[in-house]
């Protein structure tokens, strides 16, 4: 018997392969699903210090996603010759929604950087940041909607086919929270991914059908599908602006979508365990 206790391993280095990685990356989701309470804490906090000792607090996130759209909306209605009680609704829906997305992709570059001191003074899930990351835009978003709820109601805009959110919010929320580790992994080996990816989404702004509207392009229109944002913003804002989707950009949104499902699993398979390494 001590003979056997003897040959057993205490501590086992070896590093982890095939399937081993598998079920590591499993049990770290496993792990920010239940310190989702904590998540959810730290991204309350996250709004709440950065607006500490304003009188507003975070109500200037509404105030200034207002102003922001007042001003877009009367230059480029009167730019695109477009009607203000069609393009105003249009617009606040389509800012609203690349602010919450654009967001994400700009705070996944550094989601990991930024807890260098969590991460090394703590062993926690690598999940929990990017669970964090995505409750606090989640709440910023919640209060740039009461934008789009006046808009809607000033100009009698009444969503249809509502029911489909529950099919397209889901997707956003999976998708925002692959592209943060994606991102987030590739930003803690290379410092220069934050940039180029800020650089990035500058470009997908104005390619993107968020200040105009898709049907300004007349020929060519399919090659919009090819535009990553484009079907996954399109699958949320056409209910909502009271249209229906036409099934090839539901296509096109679970295409990309699936695309960086297996790329995002891949890669956080691979690459978890060496994130506190490398920051």
């Amino acid at each position: 018997m001590e003979d056997m206790n003897a040959r057993s391993p205490v501590l086992t280095l070896e590093p982890l392969r095939g399937w081993g990685l598998v079920r590591a990356a499993w049990s770290d989701l496993r792990g920010g699903l239940r310190l989702l309470p904590l998540a959810v804490t730290l991204g309350w906090l996250d709004i709440k210090m950065r607006y500490r000792g304003s009188i507003l607090g975070p109500l200037w996130l509404t105030l200034s996603t207002a102003v922001m759209i007042g001003a877009m909306g009367v230059v480029y209605g009167y730019l695109f010759h477009m009607d203000l009680k069609a393009y105003l609704p249009f617009l606040s829906l389509s800012i609203v929604l690349w602010g919450y997305g654009g967001t994400v992709i700009n705070d996944a570059g550094t989601v990991f950087t930024q807890n260098t001191s969590l991460f090394h003074s703590m062993r926690i899930p690598v999940s929990l940041p990017v669970a964090q990351v995505i409750v606090r835009n989640l709440l910023i978003l919640l209060h740039n909607m009461v934008v789009v709820v006046v808009v809607f109601a000033v100009f009698h805009v009444w969503p249809q086919n509502v029911w489909s959110l529950l099919f397209s919010l889901p997707v956003w929320i999976v998708d925002s929270f692959c592209v943060i580790l994606l991102i987030g992994m590739l930003g803690a080996r290379f410092r220069d991914i934050a940039p180029i990816v800020a650089s990035l989404m500058q470009i997908f702004f104005f390619v993107t059908p968020v200040i105009w509207k898709p049907e300004l392009i007349t020929t060519g229109r399919k090659y919009l599908l090819l535009d990553p944002f484009y079907p996954l913003l399109e699958i949320v804002r056409a209910p909502l602006l009271g249209q229906t989707v036409d099934p090839v950009v539901w296509e096109a949104a679970l295409g990309h979508s699936v695309l960086l499902w297996v790329l995002a699993a891949v890669l956080f398979c691979r690459m978890r365990s060496r994130i506190p390494y490398w920051i």
